[in-house]
Parts: structure tokens; sequence; C-alpha cells
């Protein structure tokens, strides 16, 4: 799914909510019009017709979007393969009745997703949640288990269900949050630290230097014709990083998007 396909995608949901809310609309004026013959019941039809005016035009602006996005990525090629090849990632968050994070390379086509996972048996509700990170093939290439105990606890497997680490974060305080990256080994190998009230999340190694950022109103201009709304996050990886390390890393998506939101 190409980025012009999410936009059309969620413009298609905004004109169902657009119908749908005509729908009691209708109902009350067919009823009143029947039974009541009341012209003030005819005020109540108002909030209704005004919300689907309104998601109407949302529907027609995001269309306008999509088309714009699809005739600028005929001019663009598609440089990334892998999901891990990219140092930057452009993130999409859709909160709908399943959430899911849509993951987009620069130049605009799907780079994976990552959503809940959905493991099998009666005993199903009772497992501990796990979340996957597939690639642009729909392929798992990861998953993340969550763990709460007197601390969120993130255990992250590659494909083949191999541990790689795990992501833990403890209250310190009310305003204030350790969370650190731990290796397979147990072993302390970085930390995250970010804003309490814009989304800018740091990610260090041992040395306390920079190998990851997840900021939102950073877009480069260039990106701009591809997604058009520039507080869009950006995620950042550093080259350096092997795939295991990146996958590890990347837990705290699942922190910043599936648990704190």
């Amino acid at each position: 799914m190409k980025i012009h396909d999410f936009y059309r995608g969620s413009a298609n949901l905004t004109f169902n909510g657009s119908i749908a809310a005509l729908v009691p609309a209708i109902l009350i004026g067919v009823g009143n019009l029947y039974f009541f013959q009341n012209k003030q019941i005819m005020l109540l039809t108002i909030p209704f017709v005004v919300y689907s005016i309104i998601s109407f035009q949302i529907y027609l602006f995001k269309m306008k979007q999509s088309i714009s996005i699809e005739k600028n990525m005929t001019q663009s090629q598609n440089y990334y393969q892998n999901i891990f090849e990219a140092r930057h990632l452009v993130v999409v968050f859709m909160n709908h009745q399943q959430p899911c994070v849509h993951l987009y390379f620069p130049d605009g086509h799907h780079a994976g997703m990552i959503k809940l996972y959905k493991q099998k048996g009666i005993f199903q509700f009772r497992r501990p949640r796990i979340y996957a990170l597939y690639n642009n093939l729909e392929q798992t290439v990861g998953f993340y288990k969550i763990k709460k105990l007197k601390r969120l606890n993130i255990e992250v497997y590659d494909q083949n269900m191999n541990f790689a680490g795990c992501y833990e974060k403890e209250k310190i305080s009310w305003l204030k949050n350790k969370k650190e990256m731990i290796d397979e080994n147990g072993l302390f190998i970085g930390a995250v630290e970010g804003s309490a009230y814009y989304m800018d999340e740091c990610v260090y190694n041992q040395t306390r230097q920079q190998v990851g950022r997840l900021r939102r109103g950073w877009m480069p201009v260039e990106w701009s014709r591809l997604f058009p709304e520039a507080n869009t996050p950006v995620l950042t990886l550093s080259e350096n990083l092997t795939e295991k390390d990146k996958l590890l890393r990347m837990s705290f998506l699942i922190n910043e998007f599936f648990i704190e939101r």
C-alpha cells in the first residue's frame, strides 16, 4: 500500500461517516413527517446534517491529496526494498477498530507496519499481548511481547522467535519515567529520553550517542509532495545499527503508539 492508497482509504472512511450521519437525520425527518408533524423536531436533524457536510468536505480534500500524491509518485522511483535499510521512516498511525502503525519509505512506498498479532487457542485472551512488525510483503520480521508487572517490559523477538532483548519502562515520579534498552544477555545498551509535552523521543546507546529519534514537526521540504501533513512523525535510525539492533530499538514505538496513547 503506497501512501496515496492510505490517503484514499482514509478519505473513503470519512465518506462512509458522512453517509452514516444522514441516516438518523432521514429517520427523524420521515418520522416527524408521518407521526409528529412538529417543526421544532426538525431542529434535531441539524447536527447530523452539519457533520455530514463537514465530513464530505474532508473526504473531497483527502481525495484531492491522494490524487496529487499519486501523480507525484509516478515521477519517483522506489529506492528501498528492506524496511531495515532506510535511515528514515515516515510513521503514520491509524487509530480505528484495530490500531496500526504504518511505516513508509521517504519515496512514498510502503515499508511495513506494526499491529496486534492474532494469537490462536482458547486461552488467547489470557496471554500477553504480542505486536508484530511486518515488512512491505506482509511477512513477519519481528515480535514484541508486552509484559506488565511492577514496570512495563516489552520483550523483542526476531522472525524466528529468537530473543533479541527488551525495552523496560519504570515510573520514577509523576512526570518522569526511566526507559531502558536491554540486550539478550541482560546488559544495558541504551536509553530512551524525550519530552512529556510533544513527540520528540531520542534513543541513545550506552555511551550516550544518539542512535535513533522519533519526532513530529520535522519533515524535509522535498517530502511534502508525498506527505502533505507536515506533523507526520519521522523515525530516524543510525545506519551503523544491525537489523537486530534496529528491531530492538523500534520497540519504543510500541510504548509510544499502543500503550501511552
